[in-house]
């Protein structure tokens, strides 16, 4: 054992921790280690650059390791709660995060991650007490900071989650995780130049998991076209493409020659949109030449959009019912399509937590079946389609899901009901990009996109929204949408 060079060694990775050069620290932890394999302090940092470095199974030998050198250890405590976090594994972080602060009650990073993961369990309230705890004891404030705007969007209060990102970023000006919160405070307020320009960050923050497109020509910020290709590549999920295709045909006008690049379910409904001059799957292998590239999501910017330039030219996707006339014919009453539940991304605990809020269980839905006149038509797929098969006695669902092979024939599908009723997801969008009425029964900390208090939208002029009037209220947003049924059922839709 040399003790005096393992510390030289681990002072040496440490600088470069600082300075986050993870790659570059790891070797010099090693070292360390091995030169002293008592060194408690050089296996917590070494485990943590394993986690920066994704080599999360690494890291958790790394702070047992220190555990067991220390089982008192609250730092040690805190960094295996911060791996099983990253994990997935919440309840396990929560656990170690509760650990340490038995060890230590002043811990300030295990009580802002303790903070974090009572958000993610939905327990928004003590998130918020946790965080304001942890300024108060001397956390990093710029992510405390900016923590604290999520947990205050969470409650609908996208003005004081726009002051607490400005202070984070007065402290820490290039911090992505405070300017992405801002830009969110922004959007759900309607503020959407402010909001889209400062959207921009999302590429750099780690818990979004996104990965800028590693692609050499410019990306087209708005800039005169006259004849260049521009390459439009989908992000982020199926419900995002949906809602954004809408600027293709913009570009387009604009002057630009636009190919764009969707997910291969999404393939065959994009080749209905208009402007859309080369249509390729991300499964596609090679790209056509092009003179500039845009994420969708950045079309809002490119193009300026305000409150009152959205633009909503419905539909601008199109569908065809023929496929589905034998069995809408089976239907003689209101032929309304159902959808409860998401699909989660369940390697990314804050989409898994969304995603738990944003969904309902069929059972919560019905009152809806005791709504005369009305045939109803299960849209959902994934896991949470099987809850049909434990339908109480009275409800009858019908169940076409074996023959929704991609998008396009859940839009033909929809093209020939009367109604979509529908949380949050990717079918809401297509209905809405289809102009079919389509009710969206929305979580009280909506997405941005919906803004606050409206039942309205205007991405969508055919859309109807029925918000929860406080946090997990799906009863009451059953009820109202259970009365609206019944007068549309009646023909006074």
């Amino acid at each position: 054992m040399n003790t005096a060079a393992a510390h030289a060694e681990h002072n040496h990775g440490y600088h470069l921790h600082l300075h986050h050069r993870m790659e570059e620290a790891e070797p010099f932890y090693q070292r360390a280690v091995a030169l002293d394999p008592d060194f408690k302090e050089a296996w917590m940092n070494l485990g943590l650059v394993l986690l920066a470095l994704g080599r999360p199974d690494e890291a958790l030998s790394c702070q047992r390791q220190a555990l067991r050198l220390d089982p008192d250890s609250a730092d040690a405590q805190n960094n295996l709660g911060m791996i099983h976090y990253a994990q997935g594994n919440v309840a396990e972080a929560e656990n170690c995060f509760r650990t340490a602060l038995r060890l230590r009650p002043d811990h300030a990073n295990a009580t802002l991650n303790l903070g974090s993961a009572r958000q993610i369990l939905n327990h928004i309230g003590e998130a918020d007490q946790l965080f304001r705890r942890a300024l108060s004891i001397g956390v990093d404030e710029a992510r405390a900071k900016s923590n604290l705007a999520l947990a205050l969007l969470e409650q609908a209060r996208p003005q004081e989650a726009e002051q607490c990102c400005r202070e984070s970023l007065a402290l820490r000006p290039d911090y992505p995780e405070a300017r992405s919160n801002l830009a969110l405070s922004l959007l759900m307020m309607g503020r959407l130049k402010e909001g889209f320009q400062e959207y921009e960050s999302r590429w750099d923050v780690e818990a979004m998991g996104m990965t800028a497109p590693a692609l050499t020509q410019p990306c087209w910020t708005g800039q005169s076209l006259n004849g260049e290709t521009v390459l439009l590549h989908a992000e982020q999920g199926f419900g995002d493409t949906l809602q954004f295709c809408r600027y293709a045909p913009m570009v387009a006008a604009a002057g630009g020659r636009v190919v764009l690049v969707v997910p291969k379910a999404l393939r065959r409904i994009m080749t209905t949109l208009d402007g859309v001059a080369e249509l390729l799957s991300e499964e596609d292998d090679l790209l056509p030449e092009f003179d500039y590239h845009c994420p969708l999501l950045s079309l809002p910017l490119a193009f300026g959009t305000t409150m009152a330039t959205i633009p909503a030219p419905i539909p601008y996707l199109r569908a065809d019912p023929l496929p589905w006339a034998g069995f809408l014919e089976t239907l003689p009453g209101l032929k309304v399509g159902l959808v409860w539940a998401g699909l989660s991304r369940t390697d990314k605990p804050h989409a898994v937590a969304i995603d738990r809020r944003r969904s309902m269980r069929l059972a919560e839905m019905a009152p809806l079946f005791s709504v005369p006149g009305c045939d109803f038509v299960s849209l959902q797929l994934g896991g949470p389609a099987a809850q049909r098969h434990a339908l109480p006695d009275g409800m009858v669902l019908h169940d076409v899901s074996d023959r929704l092979d991609d998008w396009a024939d859940t839009a033909d599908l929809i093209a020939g009901l009367d109604l979509v009723i529908a949380v949050d997801t990717a079918v809401a969008h297509l209905a809405g990009a289809l102009g079919k009425p389509v009710w969206l029964l929305n979580r009280f900390d909506s997405c941005w996109r919906w803004f606050l208090n409206r039942d309205d939208t205007p991405w969508y002029p055919a859309m109807r929204q029925f918000r929860q009037a406080i946090r997990g209220d799906w009863p009451g947003v059953i009820d109202r949408v259970r009365r609206a049924l019944t007068h549309a059922a009646q023909g006074r839709f």
